[in-house]
């Protein structure tokens, strides 16, 4: 049973796998794999500071007064930021903040606009 979800409707970790689906033996509910790994693949996706998943595009509002280093300018709260890309690493979010220009933000100091 090692590497298996656990039941989504009764929590059992002695699900096992029956060809293209995943069965609980304790509540006898069966759900798809690919069901599974989409659920998987949308948990593990990039969220705004209010659990709201991000994609490539979308427009994001600062929530928090942000420092650049290097710099004595601050991003204001507030501050809207048009179709951002989602990238791998610390800094979640690549985007062009005008009156700026290129930066690098995390996805705990936005909102989904």
């Amino acid at each position: 049973m090692s590497g298996l979800p656990n039941c989504p409707q009764c929590g059992s970790e002695f699900t096992y796998d029956d060809g293209q689906n995943l069965v609980c033996p304790e509540c006898g509910h069966e759900w798809s794999r690919q069901a599974d790994e989409a659920e998987q693949e949308d948990a593990a996706g990039v969220r705004d500071a209010y659990g709201n998943l991000l994609q490539d595009g979308d427009s994001v509002t600062v929530i928090k007064d942000l420092k650049i280093k290097g710099s004595s300018s601050v991003v204001k709260v507030g501050t809207k930021v048009k179709n951002i890309r989602l990238v791998e690493g610390d800094h979640d979010i690549d985007c062009r903040i005008d009156g700026i220009g290129a930066m690098q933000l995390k996805s705990e100091f936005v909102k989904k606009a």
